[in-house]
């Protein structure tokens, strides 16, 4: 963020109302940037680019809302250890990519119990938030809760491999981060993979068992988002040093599937913004009436006695194809290292 809205934000520290006139500000800024990385997808920006633009809007967001909170409407001049406090970003958000309308995941990281001051500054932030219409999912964990939970509960140990600090004490997040990548190393990968694995199975009958669904869910179907994320989670709790967990993908899938994953993915990411920004609504399911619109948008054109929609469609099935045939490639390999059953 510029100093100019820092400027504007401790001006706001005066009003009548604090959290609405901050919200004021945020908005006008956010929608700003928001609205440029909409041009951005409109004028053929790639899925994978226009998910990380939306991802540094966020930050830029919570990094100046941070600043006001923490310095102006709360300071703390000599934060004491207890007041130590550390803004992360966790989940699909801490790999720093997000759709239109994406929760944002985060973790309010403090080194011990909660205190008066540190649940001041998290609940001044959370209530602009949600003055703002952000969807937030956050939690609040001391650094040894963090560690406890990540040990016993898959979904927890698979939102912290992708933290990403953002702003605070660097020195706390920097010891989280380093603790819970040796307490990863240091576990058995086996029950994490047949975890990732089994919830990908439950959630393919919820959404349907079918590859091919005629109104496919971007995100959870069969060959959609969700099933090139658990490769990446698998990756990285093989290698939670290894950015997007690279080192471990490059020994499990060879050059060409790792150009098919990469094309797959920012394939599939493109959709979802395209399908967000369409519905106005976090809409993960890509419907009949959505289809044409979403095909509009990503310039297919028909062609012959095909429709633009038709030649979209099929692409995404190949997509999706692909996607699955990445899934068994990697499980092929998985199975001769002995790290899955």
């Amino acid at each position: 963020m510029s100093e100019p809205l820092d400027d504007q934000l401790v001006e706001a520290a005066s009003a009548p109302d604090v959290r609405r006139a901050v919200a004021a500000i945020l908005r006008e800024s956010h929608d700003a940037a928001r609205a440029r990385i909409v041009r951005r997808l409109d004028a053929g920006g790639e899925g994978v680019e226009v998910a990380r633009l939306y991802s540094a809007a966020a930050d830029d967001l919570l990094t100046a809302l941070w600043r006001f909170t923490t310095d102006t409407l709360y300071p703390a001049a000599n934060p004491s250890e207890a007041e130590r406090l550390s803004l992360i970003a966790v989940g699909g958000y801490g790999r720093g990519v997000l759709a239109p309308f994406s929760d944002l995941d985060l973790l309010f990281l403090r080194p011990w119990k909660p205190i008066p001051r540190t649940e001041q500054v998290i609940e001044f932030m959370l209530y602009v938030l949600w003055d703002l219409g952000v969807k937030v999912g956050q939690s609040a964990r001391s650094l040894d809760e963090c560690l406890s939970l990540a040990r016993s509960d898959m979904t927890v140990r698979t939102a912290l491999l992708e933290a990403r600090p953002l702003i605070g004490d660097e020195k706390l997040a920097a010891e989280f981060i380093d603790k819970f990548r040796s307490q990863v190393v240091k576990a058995d990968p086996r029950p994490f993979i047949a975890a990732k694995l089994e919830e990908r199975d439950i959630r393919h009958q919820k959404s349907g068992a079918v590859r091919y669904r005629v109104e496919p869910n971007v995100k959870d179907g069969k060959g959609g988002l969700r099933d090139l994320n658990t490769l990446f989670w698998i990756a990285r709790s093989l290698a939670p040093d290894s950015p997007l967990g690279a080192r471990v993908m490059d020994g499990l899938l060879t050059a060409r599937e790792r150009r098919t994953f990469e094309e797959s993915f920012d394939f599939l990411w493109r959709v979802r913004a395209h399908l967000h920004l369409t519905a106005g609504r976090p809409e993960e399911k890509l419907t009949f009436d959505l289809q044409p619109e979403v095909a509009r948008r990503m310039g297919w054109r028909g062609r012959g006695d095909e429709p633009a929609v038709e030649r979209f469609m099929r692409r995404y099935f190949l997509v999706a194809r692909d996607v699955g045939a990445l899934t068994r490639a990697m499980s092929a390999k998985l199975e001769s290292r002995q790290q899955k059953s």
